[in-house]
């Protein structure tokens, strides 16, 4: 008989001295076993708001980890793909402490919540090893076409969520390779690339066709894909990539890179930076993913986090921040950056300020102010900004945008102001999570089904 525990099944991961140079996934995933166990710890709660709260796709968690209990591990995968498209991707990428597991009855009860994204990710991995027919075709020579700009999580789900209902769709990607954040933005150790690359295949299978190096505003127009080159609707997921810039004095100097710059080296160049001194500055996921590719650079002797606000403020995923502080990464709370030094311009240290915290706004939220005569100097010899990014939606002219240039669009069906134009994920909302663009991503196929049919 299994023992039902309060504490979750420890997911097994490499060691932290070991991980920290290589590039190979962090955690190892469940066995069949624990898998099992983990998922008998499931309460059968009345009113399962992992699902009905904490999932923005409202996943039917209760009835997938039900059928792990009876070792129906493809029945598993069939309950999650009648409303996740990714299940491999969100299961690892997902911010599931404040998603599904921050609202898991079971955590409520003085134990540990259930780990459904380690199960989730059991029951996709299960079916990618152990399934891979030809998917086929769905489209028809006389369908109508769709075009998707962006090849990233909402423009994947989208383009497939048509497709499956026999329309032809055709992505337009300015990168060189399709995937978005989860090709160049997320670290190997993270997600391993095999993964996004399956679901691309996937997707070509299907009939989609991608086409890199093709950017909206450089190669092509909003008019030119309705007109010259007969779309019937489009639906631009083209994300938030726009680096935000620190805005400090010397920012300018050699050795000072963008978070998406370092992390395109690291995940598709395959090549880091030489540095021994490197400064982070930035508290979210971003940063997180930055730091822990930079202590994985040989010969780097220290990695340092620079953040404004405290720890309670931090944005960063919990585990994320744990796993980087294991493999080595110093954190510095309530330090703001004042001006880049250099040498010869070459970046030689960071000058700070120690920061205290306000009295909470209308909002709840504390304010960071510097402390008058604290400034100090971190030495480095490399600085990467991670501290936020936008959309660049300056090509679309006519299209009603806000004032920070995100698209203006219906939050349930991603209709812009042009009509048979739609949008979703981050180029809408701003930075969000994968789960999230990917949900904008279908309600938008959906809606655009409707609009061409009717």
């Amino acid at each position: 008989m299994i023992n039902i525990s309060k504490k979750q099944t420890d997911m097994p991961v490499q060691d932290a001295a070991v991980r920290n140079n290589n590039f190979d996934e962090v955690a190892l995933g469940f066995s069949e076993e624990q898998a099992i166990r983990e998922a008998m710890r499931c309460l059968r709660c009345r009113k399962h708001p992992c699902m009905t709260e904490g999932c923005p796709v409202h996943n039917n968690i209760p009835e997938f980890i039900a059928k792990i209990t009876e070792c129906d591990f493809e029945g598993a995968y069939s309950v999650l793909s009648e409303t996740t498209s990714m299940p491999a991707i969100c299961s690892r990428v997902c911010p599931r402490y404040k998603q599904c597991e921050g609202k898991c009855v079971r955590a409520k009860n003085g134990g540990q919540p259930v780990a459904i994204g380690a199960l989730e990710r059991f029951v996709a991995d299960l079916h990618r090893i152990n399934n891979t027919p030809k998917v086929e075709t769905c489209t028809a020579p006389g369908s109508k076409k769709v075009a998707v700009i962006g090849a990233g999580p909402s423009g994947l789900a989208c383009a497939e969520a048509l497709a499956d209902q026999g329309f032809r769709v055709t992505i337009f990607e300015k990168k060189n390779i399709p995937g978005g954040v989860l090709t160049y933005g997320i670290p190997e150790f993270r997600l391993p690339k095999e993964i996004v690359e399956k679901k691309i295949d996937d997707l070509n299978e299907k009939g989609i066709e991608i086409e890199t190096g093709k950017e909206l505003g450089e190669d092509f127009s909003l008019d030119e894909l309705t007109g010259k080159y007969g779309f019937s609707a489009v639906f631009i997921g083209n994300g938030a990539g726009k680096p935000v810039s620190l805005g400090i004095p010397g920012q300018e100097a050699e050795g000072i890179l963008t978070a998406a710059s370092f992390l395109e080296k690291a995940n598709i160049e395959k090549t880091l930076p030489s540095a021994k001194k490197i400064i982070i500055v930035g508290g979210g996921n971003v940063a997180m993913d930055v730091c822990r590719c930079a202590v994985r650079i040989r010969g780097a002797e220290k990695v340092t986090v620079v953040y404004r606000r405290s720890p309670e403020e931090m944005p960063a995923d919990p585990g994320e921040l744990k796993e980087a502080i294991e493999e080595g990464v110093e954190v510095m709370y309530l330090t703001g950056p004042v001006e880049a030094l250099s040498t010869d311009g070459k970046v030689s240290g960071l000058k700070c300020i120690r920061m205290e915290l306000s009295v909470p706004d209308a909002s709840g939220r504390r304010k960071p102010v510097p402390v008058k005569g604290s400034e100090f100097v971190l030495e480095a010899d490399l600085i990467i900004e991670a501290i936020g990014s936008s959309s660049d939606n300056e090509c679309l002219s006519g299209m009603e945008l806000s004032e920070n240039k995100y698209i203006v669009a219906d939050p349930e069906t991603g209709a812009t102001s042009i009509t048979g134009i739609f949008a979703g994920g981050d180029t809408m909302t701003g930075p969000k999570t994968v789960i999230s663009a990917m949900n904008a991503g279908r309600k938008a196929a959906m809606a655009i089904a409707e609009y061409l049919r009717s």
